[in-house]
């Protein structure tokens, strides 16, 4: 019996679209050293080159997180970029452009969303990133690449912080400050999905949204201490600590004996280890890990309708500045997005 050969090296059903050859040199937004938003500037440097495992995609659009302009500012993870310019961002969406093998399951054309291992490699705040393989996952198709950036880093610390560190289940009361923010928008909505009893901490103007996304109780925070209203918490997720008005410490008086109490930005608050153990509880940080396949159940959820994104503010690339002064302002409703190519 005679085989009939493949008309192309490519595998039937691996590829998606025709891809153009990326260009030799892009635009990005670099930082020579840290300072203000405004060390921020646009600069044309080489396009990244895949090796091994990695991809190499086309960014259509990128989120920003406040890790971003913590880093940028001289703070973050600032320590550990190894030269200048450096070019800022976690979260992406857009187009692979060339995967490792020919029978990959991303090949050349996918739609794809994730993260970028800055400060290890090139940020997002640029046209193209090379991106590990098992970093990313299918773009949910009902969500475009703009709401789609605004994702990764927020939803998968979420879901570290409710699914696998606290464990959300029915009858388990959760306290979430900060529930309007980017990862605080997810993790209300992650929590209650679980089927949590929670309570959100916001803004006024931020109140019934939260409840829209979940939350039983919602907490003015700046008229209402949350301590008058709930006891007996089973876990807190903090991601706010000590910079506003001892949160931190107050939280831990309203988490049960043996309660959870769980830090994110931990440089807002050094000792809170000390603290809880002296008032009986535990206590635990938590670091975003980059789990395409987590990703990819999040997809599923946000696809369905069970969770969504929300994109309070959309700038283009060479408006980053501008973005990173709206993260700071600290009043941001979900994410902010760099709009960075043509979808």
């Amino acid at each position: 019996m005679r085989f009939r050969p493949l008309r192309s090296a490519t595998l039937p059903g691996t590829a998606v679209a025709d891809v153009a050859a990326p260009p030799e040199t892009m635009r990005a937004i670099v930082f020579d050293e840290p300072g203000p938003a405004g060390v921020l500037r646009e600069a044309t440097v080489a396009v990244p080159s895949p090796v091994m495992s990695e991809l190499l995609v086309r960014v259509i659009a990128a989120g920003t997180n406040p890790i971003d302009a913590k880093t940028r500012s001289g703070r973050g993870v600032s320590g550990t970029i190894s030269s200048y310019p450096s070019t800022l961002g976690f979260d992406f969406s857009g187009v692979v452009v060339s995967a490792p093998h020919e029978a990959h399951p991303l090949p050349a054309g996918t739609e794809v969303f994730g993260m970028v291992p800055f400060p290890r490699s090139g940020g997002a705040y640029a046209e193209y990133v090379v991106v590990p393989s098992l970093s990313v996952a299918r773009k949910p198709p009902s969500l475009s690449h703009v709401e789609a950036a605004g994702v990764p880093l927020a939803a998968l610390t979420a879901w570290g912080l409710v699914v696998e560190t606290a464990h959300a289940h029915e009858g388990q009361h959760v306290l979430i400050h900060a529930g309007s923010g980017g990862v605080g928008h997810f993790a209300v909505q992650l929590a209650a999905y679980f089927g949590a009893h929670v309570t959100a901490t916001g803004s006024e103007r931020n109140l019934p949204w939260l409840r829209e996304l979940g939350a039983s109780v919602v907490v003015d925070y700046a008229t209402t201490r949350f301590e008058d209203l709930v006891s007996e918490v089973d876990v807190v997720i903090d991601l706010v600590g000590n910079t506003y008005d001892d949160t931190g410490s107050r939280s831990l008086t309203v988490l049960r004996p043996g309660g959870l109490y769980v830090m994110v930005p931990t440089g807002a608050w050094p000792d809170y280890a000390v603290e809880a153990a002296a008032a009986g509880v535990r206590s635990t940080s938590y670091k975003v890990l980059p789990d395409g396949g987590v990703l990819a159940t999040l997809a599923r959820l946000l696809e369905s309708g069970a969770i969504r994104v929300f994109v309070d503010r959309v700038f283009d690339l060479a408006d980053a500045a501008a973005a990173h002064t709206e993260i700071e302002r600290g009043h941001s409703r979900g994410k902010v997005v760099l709009r960075v190519g043509d979808a």
